[in-house]
């Protein structure tokens, strides 16, 4: 039986798109390998999914105590990162003629799913 652990994020203010590229790079790898990867990229959505893989490692840890699943946290990869589009925020521009333009203010739902190697 195979022990997963995971962490969520819902609601981030940053487009699914621009987050995508980013779960991309450490899709596969092991943690601390994506914590690297996560803390030397330039992205703004790279912080809050190193914090995410954190949490995931602590709820690993916790996991590990309560039950006694044995979990080897040195051996977790990051098995799954799902971006899913959260709830769009809309405000309105005003244009010229009286008119108005819609803006849409995107969110991010974030989950990391890991699992031993």
């Amino acid at each position: 039986m195979e022990m997963e652990v995971r962490a969520q994020l819902n609601n981030y203010r940053v487009s699914a798109h621009k987050a995508r590229l980013v779960a991309d790079q450490i899709r596969g790898k092991g943690v601390e390998d994506a914590l690297v990867t996560l803390d030397l990229s330039t992205r703004r959505v790279a912080k809050p999914i190193a914090k995410l893989v954190r949490s995931a490692v602590a709820n690993a840890e916790q996991k590990n105590e309560r039950s006694k699943a044995g979990i080897d946290l040195d051996n977790l990869v990051v098995h799954t990162i799902l971006v899913d589009e959260g709830t769009s925020m809309w405000r309105i521009r005003a244009r010229a003629h009286g008119r108005a333009a819609w803006i849409n203010k995107r969110t991010s739902n974030i989950t990391v799913v890991l699992a031993e190697r």
